[in-house]
Parts: C-alpha cells; structure tokens; sequence
C-alpha cells in the first residue's frame, strides 16, 4: 500500500511541529518531525512512503495536489495545528475530491484535543489519529488492506456513516530503539539545507531521545496532549548510534538539536550518553532542552561531548508567578542554573513568557531585569498561547480571557503569533507590548552588544550564526526604535 504524509502548504514558513506553531520571527522552521517518525516506521513495516514537507519546499496547493495523484495513495497523512486546522481540513478535503479512493487521516496535537470537532468540519475527512500516532496509522493501513474494519483499530476517531466512533487510546510506544533513526527519514525524503533554527549552527537536525516530560508545567502541549508525563527513553547506545549516523550519512551537518522536552530529567542517562559519545572520535556538536536546575557536574559533562548551547524555559522571574504555573523551580534555581552554565562554558537560550496566571507590569518588569542581569547568549520573550487540552486553554476558557475561539485568528495576517488573551488589567495587546520592547531593550543593551562582539571576534563560527539570525531578526529588533 502506499502512504502519503503530508506537511500542508499554509502561510510562508509557517512551522507546524513546534510547540506554539506560527511563522517566527528569528526564521526557525522545524522539521515535520511527528510525520517523520511516523513515516519511518511504516517504511520499517513494509509499506511505500512518500513524505512531503509543502512548507520548506514551498510548494502551492495545486502543486501538492499534482504530486499526490501521481504518487496515488491509498492511506493520506496531514499534519495539523490549533491556527492551521481550517487551512489543512481544507487541503485534506481537496484531496479527497481528487483521489476519491483514499482514506484522509489527520494528525497533530489540535485534533488529538478535539477529534469529533476536527471531522465535523469536512465530511471528506475520514479519521483522526489520536496522541502518538506511529503504530496506530501501521495498523489503519492494515485494517485498511484486508476489509476496512476500523473497530479494532487503537487510537483513531473515525467516520462510520453519519456517525462518529471513538476508539479506546493506543498505550504508548515502550521500546523506543525500535522506532527508526528520524534522521534517516530526512535524509530521504527532504532537503535538510530547507530548515533553520537560529539558536544552532545551520544546518541542523532536530530528533528525539526520548517522549513524555513528568513535569505538570501547565501551558506545554506534547506532555498534556500527545506523549503523556511518563519519560519514555531510547537507550544510551541507540542515541550515541544516530549521532554516529549523522556525522558519517549526514557530514555537512553542523549540529543536532536534542527536541526533547526535557533531555536531563535523568542525568544518569545523560552522563552514560556523554561517555559514549566522548569514546567516539569524533565530536558532534549539539544542543538540547534541559530544567533549569541541571548541576554544574552534568553541565561539565555535557560541555565535553560536544554540547554548545542548553535551551530552558524559564517563563518568569516572579516566583508566584511560576508556582502558579506549577512550574516546580524556584528563582534562586534559575540563578544558580547561570552561574553553573557559566562555569561550564555551555551557551544559553532563554525562554520567557507574559501573560500567566498572577502576572503584573510589575512581574514583568522583574522578569526583563532578570535577563538582563543573567545575559544569556540569545533569549525569547513570549505572549502566553494556550492550546485545546491543555490546563491553560481551560483556564482560559474558565475565566473567560479568550478573545476569540476561531483558530484562523490565532496568528497576524502575516502568520506570526497573534495573543488573544485579556487577563485583568494586563490586556493582550500589552503582552505583544512588552514582548517587542524587552526584545530590542535586551538585544540592544550595551553589556550584550559588548559580550557578543567578544564572542565574535574569539569564535568566528558563532559570529556566523550570529549574522545568519540577525538578518532574519533585524527589522523587529528595529522596528519602532526611532519612534
């Protein structure tokens, strides 16, 4: 049987996978990575896959659609997200029209929150898969061979003539070895010179150690919606093997970006995985999510086997604010967490939100002044979004601070971002306030400019990087300076 997955065309560059998809500012485009996995395990499981990413190699509808009646599958596979479902149900249903044959599937966090809404937009959608979907799209592709039994089918909702059955959830993948090096997928399927991260050195790969964070941070997607709060690992010999992969498949690779949500929630692991890497000859350069309460000898560590830059959302510097959030960190933490980076020599990109439960301009003006004192390497200021499923859609609905449910107004006309949360006196307008101007009064400080034209001048390949980013950040680092 063959299988087509999906990333839809939608708005430019428009990234799907990441945890609040929009167009971003700093130009990242991620990889479809959930699609990617998934598309490996059914080429693992014997059928032929096709993978195309209408985004990154920007491609119009008509295109898409070309493509997809030469390829002709029987199984199709779309990717979705809370501000693109309108676009991509719209996509699916064309589709259908045109290869009336096959059996559209759609996937993604937003459809996994509210699958019955999601078919009940377009009677041309045939399912949804629901949460991790791997092992469940092999076995609708099986069911769909023999006789197109779907009852038995784990993890779907799906259309049975006017009707709307739900499937019990599918358990989630134990043996995570099994599942098949991502990087693989990319390899074949795409052009990896198509995505960006500005934090990393370009071009990057992004893949997974592990899935599920245990921690109950309450706005975060992937742990509440699609792989649960059990840490689920690959063992240390599996990552330390596609990294190995990577550096001899994948040799203009400058770095690897660790996507888990939390990669230190076991430093034994992250220890083990160190050794291994540092038995190897050569280094790979990398990054990762980690707490921000990670230790100095973990750091160290981490440092020697090639790891540059450590990614960590602090959210704020107020701690009511962040036991609010039930983000279990105190600030003094946060501090201790610099001073170890530091010490370890390990780069830093800092994640801050506006807008959660208890925030005032005060608390903000706190958070800012944390940043600037703590100067990490690169940071990001961000209005609060909030995603069906998640414990902060549901308080945002509680206490009625949406301003709108229609998902197509979730970004600017432009594709970036838009806040549609009014919280008390601090209204979404002024969280987008804030955000711009703590973005041009850290980046343009003069202690960070004075750090970064050190950093350039001793290390010329972050000063490449460096400029790369800028040039896609300058005009909102700019815009409204002279105002």
């Amino acid at each position: 049987m063959k299988v087509l997955f999906l990333n839809p065309p939608f708005l430019g560059k428009f990234s799907r996978s990441q945890r609040s998809p929009a167009i971003t500012k700093s130009g990242t485009l991620y990889y479809p990575v959930w699609l990617s996995y998934a598309a490996g395990v059914m080429e693992k499981a014997g059928f032929e896959v096709k993978l195309i990413d209408a985004v990154a190699a920007v491609l119009t509808p008509k295109m898409v659609f070309r493509k997809a009646v030469e390829f002709d599958p029987r199984l199709i596979v779309i990717d979705t997200s809370t501000p693109s479902i309108y676009n991509d149900i719209k996509i699916g249903a064309a589709l259908k029209d045109k290869l009336p044959a096959s059996f559209i599937v759609v996937v993604g966090t937003h459809v996994s929150a509210l699958p019955d809404e999601t078919l009940r937009l377009n009677e041309n959608i045939d399912a949804v898969a629901k949460g991790e979907y791997d092992y469940t799209l092999c076995d609708l592709a099986a069911a769909l061979e023999k006789n197109g039994d779907l009852k038995n089918v784990l993890g779907i909702s799906y259309r049975y003539d006017k009707d709307i059955i739900s499937n019990p959830l599918r358990p989630k993948i134990d043996n995570l070895d099994e599942v098949p090096f991502v990087t693989g997928v990319y390899k074949k399927h795409l052009n990896i010179k198509d995505y960006f991260f500005a934090a990393s050195n370009y071009p990057q790969v992004q893949l997974f150690t592990g899935r599920g964070c245990p921690f109950q941070c309450f706005f975060c997607v992937y742990p509440q919606i699609m792989h649960g709060h059990t840490y689920r690992v690959r063992s240390a010999q599996n990552v330390v093997d596609e990294f190995k992969f990577i550096r001899e498949s994948l040799p203009y690779v400058k770095e690897i970006v660790i996507e888990d949500d939390t990669f230190t929630i076991d430093t034994g692991r992250v220890k083990q995985i160190c050794q291994l890497l540092l038995k190897e000859n050569k280094i790979v350069t990398w990054n990762a999510n980690v707490r921000a309460n990670l230790d100095l000898d973990t750091m160290q560590m981490m440092k020697a086997a090639g790891c540059r830059l450590i990614i960590v959302g602090f959210e704020s510097a107020d701690q009511t604010v962040l036991d609010n959030i039930q983000k279990g960190i105190q600030v003094g933490h946060m501090e201790k967490f610099f001073q170890n980076a530091k010490k370890a020599k390990l780069m830093v990109h800092a994640a801050f939100m506006a807008g959660n439960p208890g925030e005032t301009r005060q608390t903000l003006e706190k958070t800012l002044q944390f940043s600037m004192r703590m100067l990490p390497d690169t940071v990001q200021f961000f209005p609060l979004m909030v995603y069906p499923g998640t414990k902060a859609y549901a308080w945002a609905l509680k206490h009625k601070f949406l301003k709108t449910t229609n998902y197509g107004h979730w970004l600017t006309q432009d594709g970036l971002h838009n806040c549609f949360i009014d919280s008390g006196d601090l209204k979404a307008q002024d969280l987008v306030d804030w955000c711009d101007q703590s973005r041009r009064r850290y980046y343009l400080n003069p202690r960070y400019l004075l750090y970064k034209t050190k950093q350039m001048l001793l290390h010329p390949e972050e000063a490449r990087r460096t400029f790369r980013a800028a040039l896609q950040f300058r005009k909102y680092i700019l815009r409204g300076i002279f105002k």
